[in-house]
């Protein structure tokens, strides 16, 4: 793959700041987003005024609400988890046959509690796509800025795979590769419920002690999870698991982390979702994440618990009491 062209579809913070990496990496790389007046800023002003308002994207990155553009060789996508399937849909006309798909969106879908891969393959069948997942640590705000970042491109094509790491690899944006999809998208859904505990953990006022306690019984919880699912136990320990687990739990730009954060303090989950203005991507994930737990009977206390705080409107402190008064067990 000779110097392909390259689609991002989808303008959020993400979306944007791959973009902006690609075509400074000096791929012909376009934007597609919805926003007509967005795509005229990035143009214009090489911004993106509602996602990362005051960073400067690169020169070169088009940005266009053309469906077209999403016929080109490498598309990454970057349309939300619970939207993809319908996307995939209303888009499938114009994507070219064998195209390679990389997706950077994180989730499980609620409807059917499959993985991004899932839904790629089901809704593209016919064009019989190559495909590719983006997953790790890495906060859009510090790649626009250039800060170093470590992330992996996992492909069950391992050729593909290394291809891919050196397209999008540059002197601060590190690609390790990987064959294990599904353990890269398990990790992504999964890391963002445990940031939601996180979250509460912290509004809270649980100390350091209770934090450190969740995040490594939910790297546990997101193995077991995984595993069911035909993952490899190792991926967890990679950028895609804790990596990416102890970035969304620990750093104030997670809006997984955000929303816990105010629902321990007290807030009411549909008057922080109005205000975030952007997609938390854990909300719905853990619902799908409860459902699939309980499908392949897998243990999953931790998603339980979030799953009682959003959706039952459980008292947080009672929650934190029956997760401490759990039958003791071995590690």
């Amino acid at each position: 793959m000779s110097n392909p062209t390259i689609c991002v579809a989808g303008g959020g913070s993400w979306g944007t700041a791959l973009a902006h990496l690609l075509a400074a990496n000096g791929y012909d790389t376009s934007l597609w987003l919805r926003d007509a007046a967005v795509a005229e800023a990035v143009n214009s002003r090489h911004e993106n005024p509602r996602y990362l308002p005051g960073f400067a994207l690169h020169p070169n990155l088009a940005a266009t609400t053309a469906p077209t553009v999403l016929g080109r060789e490498i598309v990454v996508l970057a349309v939300p988890c619970q939207q993809l399937r319908g996307w995939l849909a209303a888009n499938a006309v114009h994507f070219c046959s064998n195209a390679v798909l990389v997706n950077a969106a994180k989730g499980i879908e609620t409807a059917n509690l499959v993985t991004c891969a899932e839904i790629a393959q089901q809704s593209l069948a016919h064009l019989h796509p190559r495909y590719a997942v983006l997953s790790g640590p890495s906060f859009a705000a510090d790649v626009l800025r250039g800060l170093p970042t470590a992330v992996v491109l996992a492909s069950a094509d391992e050729a593909l795979g290394h291809t891919l790491r050196q397209i999008f690899s540059s002197s601060s944006f590190r690609c390790y590769s990987s064959t294990d999809v599904m353990g890269v998208e398990m990790g992504g859904a999964v890391k963002n419920v445990m940031a939601i505990a996180a979250g509460v953990c912290d509004g809270l006022g649980l100390g350091h002690n209770s934090r450190a306690a969740l995040i490594t019984r939910g790297l546990a919880e997101m193995s077991r999870l995984g595993v069911a699912r035909g993952a490899q136990p190792h991926t967890f320990m990679g950028l895609s698991g804790l990596g990416d687990l102890t970035l969304t739990c620990t750093g104030d730009l997670s809006r997984n982390r955000q929303v816990g954060l105010r629902l321990g303090r007290g807030e009411k989950l549909d008057q922080i979702t109005a205000s975030l203005g952007m997609v938390a991507e854990g909300v719905k994930t853990t619902a799908a994440i409860y459902d699939l737990a309980r499908c392949l009977h897998v243990d999953a206390p931790l998603t339980e618990a979030v799953h009682s705080i959003l959706y039952r409107n459980c008292d947080p402190l009672e929650v934190l009491h029956n997760l401490m008064s759990r039958r003791l067990r071995d590690e």
